[in-house]
């Protein structure tokens, strides 16, 4: 009987913590919204190096003829709707639809959030102002300073497409200038 009485607390106390969770989940905004500030020179134009970069290009790239190839081989039907693909090729895969904005685009690949994390909580800019000058943790909002660990989420031997994956290398290509507040 007793046993019984820890299993059923500590299934409730999962529960709860699951629950909690969920309330507690930041929203994914898409590109769309963060593009509004982060398009400018003044601001340091990172729209335009997340349009110039493969990022931007991840979901498209598996409409391609390489895709899928690549995908046949591994017995994947259609590689846009395929979770395999789409966990790496996509910003938000999987999350539930109530915690995705209305400017939130599979078509948008892999955007700011998929390195960022989801904005809805940070993405204005009075927030982001406050964030800049220390008066607000943005990690409790949801923002992150993807680091090598970020990266290493797709860029790994799971891809099919993977090549060794030098971390300095690349975020060479990808680093976008943040403005001095």
């Amino acid at each position: 009987m007793r046993k019984q009485i820890v299993v059923f607390i500590i299934s409730l106390i999962v529960f709860l913590l699951s629950f909690s969770h969920a309330e507690n989940q930041h929203k994914y905004v898409g590109v769309g919204k963060c593009k509004t500030c982060h398009k400018s020179a003044k601001a340091g134009e990172q729209l335009k190096s997340w349009q110039e970069s493969k990022h931007s290009k991840a979901y498209e790239t598996l409409a391609t003829a390489e895709a899928k190839k690549m995908a046949k081989e591994k017995n994947i039907a259609d590689p846009q709707k395929a979770p395999e693909c789409l966990k790496c090729h996509v910003t938000a895969y999987n999350v539930d639809k109530k915690y995705l904005g209305k400017k939130h685009k599979i078509e948008d690949g892999v955007g700011c959030e998929s390195c960022h994390g989801p904005g809805g909580d940070y993405y204005k800019k009075k927030v982001m102002k406050a964030i800049y000058k220390g008066e607000q943790d943005g990690a409790s909002l949801g923002l992150i300073k993807p680091d090598e660990k970020t990266c290493k989420t797709c860029h790994n031997p799971e891809s099919p497409s993977f090549k060794d994956f030098n971390y300095k290398k690349r975020v060479k290509e990808i680093t976008h200038p943040i403005p001095k507040k």
